[in-house]
């Protein structure tokens, strides 16, 4: 079974390569422009500088597509599902934590719910038990990288092949199937994540609301912040572990039991990404 969904085209290996082609020339046409504005100035002085307005276009159009998580410009990326759905799409980054994503799975079995946790795969390998209770309660275990490097970006291709394939092979031991599905560290993307994301035929899932639980520290924060702003077709951001050694999350499961309740008085449906993007066959597991 896959654990993914099918994305517009995926299947077309031309497409794919024009895509490919097109963000890697807009990428590399950025540093070219760039250098020769800088070139521009030194030869004819700040006059040259009006050359470099297009540059500076450009230049934010890369940057944008960098730092925003929902930019297609590198690679195509999910940010929500359908928006007249009574559906929304709860996903939890960072994971597993041995003392709060036990907690989250127990609110979510409360109210019915089911979700996406996006992994790190080198915390899922030290938490196999967690891993197989998600998979039997009908959670989606999803790639969040090895590591989760927050100097990502500054890898070349090979680089990112080979932590993206770690996770893989992390989730694919303790469920019994590859993962497609995958969340760039920060959200962060550049053109060498993108050739790893093709080479491995991926699906990437941005988000369309910040649950901002990073950065409130109060349950009742974070679940108005989500409330507030919820609607149809969400893919909402959470977070039941930290990336950092010895970090935690120590408002999520409270936070969620808020979240949950809210969304069951608005007639809010927590599915799956795959059951939200209408592929509820897919992103299943076997366990092993």
């Amino acid at each position: 079974m896959s654990n993914g969904i099918e994305q517009t085209g995926s299947h077309n290996p031309a497409r794919r390569m024009k895509l490919q082609g097109l963000r890697w020339n807009l990428h590399h046409l950025t540093h070219v422009s760039i250098l020769l504005c800088v070139i521009a100035v030194l030869l004819f002085g700040w006059p040259g500088f009006w050359l470099g307005i297009p540059v500076l276009l450009l230049a934010l159009l890369l940057a944008d597509g960098i730092a925003r998580p929902g930019s297609n410009l590198f690679y195509p990326t999910i940010t929500h599902g359908p928006r007249d759905s009574k559906r929304v799409a709860l996903t939890f980054d960072d994971g597993p934590d041995p003392e709060m994503t036990p907690q989250v799975l127990d609110a979510l079995a409360e109210y019915d719910a089911r979700a996406t946790f996006f992994v790190i795969g080198k915390k899922l390998t030290a938490q196999p038990a967690l891993a197989k209770r998600m998979v039997e309660a009908g959670q989606v275990v999803a790639n969040h990288s090895w590591q989760h490097s927050r100097l990502q970006n500054f890898r070349f291709s090979k680089w990112h092949v080979q932590e993206i394939g770690h996770g893989i092979e992390a989730i694919a031991t303790v469920t019994g199937t590859p993962p497609r599905l995958y969340r760039p560290p920060v959200g962060l993307k550049n053109w060498a994540l993108a050739r790893a994301a093709w080479r491995h035929n991926l699906i990437l899932v941005a988000w369309s609301l910040h649950s901002h639980d990073t950065r409130l520290p109060d349950p009742q924060r974070i679940a108005q912040r989500v409330l507030a702003k919820v609607r149809g077709g969400d893919i909402i951001l959470l977070h039941d572990g930290h990336d950092l050694p010895g970090g935690q999350r120590p408002f999520c499961a409270a936070a969620l039991r808020l979240i949950l309740q809210g969304l069951r008085e608005r007639g809010l449906e927590c599915v799956t990404v795959p059951e939200l993007l209408g592929r509820s066959g897919e992103g299943t597991h076997q366990s092993r």
